[in-house]
């Protein structure tokens, strides 16, 4: 639980989170947080609202927002999944989602180190940060000078896991290699993008034009923690469709309710080129505040109530 202090901090990480994004023309939008259908996603489980359900993120009315005309969006909102607890899990979270119009993942990936860099200017009372332009995270020291280093999926686990990412899928047992072999020595140093992932372990992002084998997603690595994830959106209708079946199969087959969002499909044509990101903004307080663990970076946590 936050003291009257740590309540300060994160008000003003919240002030200058929203500062960088009004400066950079971009509209603060708000969305329904309980929804008739969510989008089809085999790894994440929601609580149910009655017959509905709590969102686990804003995507699917944010991309919808976009489908209307609005070109450059972000949202600060509370999100909810089910299943997931521990050091940097909470069932209830606040996750930040922007979307822009016209760009790709690579311009993303610029503009998470830009945010950075203004938190720290803005920010520099925060107890994990130091004059120096480091973070200070349980045994890493990691610097946040640009740009931060860029590292595909394949090159990943053939450096720290040893083995052929195409192996692991055929094995079923990529989740597992990812979390006990390459995640822990990610960002250690500096941040670091992964990127480009099996296009099977992106089914809301672009395939790459020249390799459709891997998609256009990267997560953001800083200490081991993964701090956010950005696409490339995948904005065709049908190709998007056919990977909500695949979904939608799989689920069904473990025995949950799973349907296919209509009304998100039928406006996924007028999105257009766009890029989109969600950011853990709890994961980024505990980070700057030099805090262990998610329960010591929220106001209260499930088993404070």
């Amino acid at each position: 639980m936050l003291t009257p202090q740590g309540l300060q901090q994160r008000s003003d990480l919240l002030q200058a989170i929203r500062s960088f994004f009004f400066e950079g023309g971009y509209m603060e939008v708000d969305t329904p947080l309980r929804l008739p259908v969510l989008l089809p996603e085999s790894n994440i489980v929601p609580f149910a609202s009655e017959d509905w359900y709590l969102h686990t993120s804003p995507e699917l009315c944010m991309k919808r927002l976009l489908a209307r005309g609005c070109s450059q969006i972000f949202q600060i909102c509370h999100c909810f999944r089910k299943e997931e607890s521990g050091r940097i899990h909470q069932p209830e979270f606040t996750m930040l989602e922007w979307y822009h119009k016209g760009w790709g993942y690579f311009d993303l990936m610029r503009e998470c180190e830009a945010l950075l860099a203004l938190l720290c200017r803005l920010l520099p009372q925060m107890p994990g940060l130091s004059s120096e332009g480091t973070l200070s995270w349980r045994e890493c020291r990691i610097s946040l000078c640009q740009p931060w280093d860029r590292l595909t999926v394949a090159a990943a686990f053939r450096q720290h896991a040893g083995v052929e990412v195409d192996e692991v899928l055929k094995l079923g047992i990529f989740d597992e290699v990812l979390v006990t072999a390459v995640e822990p020595k990610l960002g250690r140093e500096r941040p670091v993008f992964l990127y480009d992932y099996p296009v099977a372990l992106g089914s809301l992002a672009r395939c790459r034009p020249n390799n459709r084998q891997v998609a256009e997603r990267f997560e953001l690595y800083i200490g081991g923690v993964e701090l956010a994830n950005g696409f490339s959106e995948l904005v065709d209708p049908e190709e998007q469709r056919h990977r909500f079946s695949l979904e939608i199969e799989r689920l069904r087959g473990e025995g949950k309710d799973a349907a296919m969002p209509e009304t998100f499909l039928a406006d996924l044509a007028l999105v257009g080129e766009t890029a989109g990101i969600a950011l853990g903004f709890d994961r980024l307080f505990m980070l700057l505040m030099g805090y262990s663990s998610l329960a010591e970076a929220m106001p209260f946590i499930i088993e404070e109530l």
